[in-house]
């Protein structure tokens, strides 16, 4: 049983960390138009959420956890729009580095992560309830 136990333990925390990631992809999403209010300023900065493993002694088994959500370096793109306050002198203006397509394809991406891990779960579920029913045969 304590192996049923790490399993859906292990699974949860990865449940968790998924739902930090699709937090994260659903705040860039929201912010792919936020240009920024005024000339010099940056707009949005995608965001990135990273990973680590952590020993749980309580459990016995590494876990997965979020690290850093950490900000994407990658260059913003301009847009033409003279008319923006933030455009440049050649009515250039910063616009976010969120691209949406990458942003549907990482939340396809941590959407079947979590299915994977739910599946875990239940699996484990239905493996406990299956042994506790022959125990008491």
């Amino acid at each position: 049983m304590d192996e049923l136990k790490q399993t859906a333990a292990i699974a949860t925390s990865g449940l968790k960390a998924q739902t930090e990631r699709l937090r994260t992809i659903a705040q860039n999403m929201a912010n792919a138009d936020s240009m920024a209010e005024r000339q010099g300023e940056d707009p949005y900065r995608r965001r990135v959420v990273t990973f680590k493993s952590v020993m749980d002694r309580e459990v016995g088994a590494e876990m997965v956890r979020t690290g850093r959500v950490r900000e994407d370096m990658s260059a913003f793109t301009r847009k033409y729009d003279p008319s923006h306050p933030a455009a440049d002198g050649e009515g250039y203006v910063l616009a976010p580095n969120v691209n949406p397509m990458v942003e549907m394809m990482d939340m396809r991406e941590a959407q079947r992560s979590y299915e994977a891990n739910l599946n875990v779960i239940t699996a484990t579920r239905e493996m406990t309830r299956n042994t506790l029913e022959l125990l008491r045969s």
